[in-house]
């Protein structure tokens, strides 16, 4: 189950949140169909497109 939550810039999460996300950081990842794990191949060519895209975005290049 997926939950979203939107706080405003200033506003903190409640201790209920803090214990949800705590909660969920302890649980295993399971992987299916929908989502399969990453090849090591992926896993280097996801790392590069983030990299270059923050690289981009502190640059300012579209």
């Amino acid at each position: 189950m997926i939950k979203t939550v939107t706080l405003n810039r200033n506003q903190q999460p409640t201790k209920e949140q803090i214990q949800q996300i705590e909660a969920a950081a302890k649980k295993d990842i399971v992987f299916d169909e929908d989502s399969p794990a990453l090849t090591p191949a992926m896993e280097k060519a996801f790392r590069l497109a983030a990299k270059n895209r923050n690289t981009q975005k502190k640059t300012g290049v579209s």
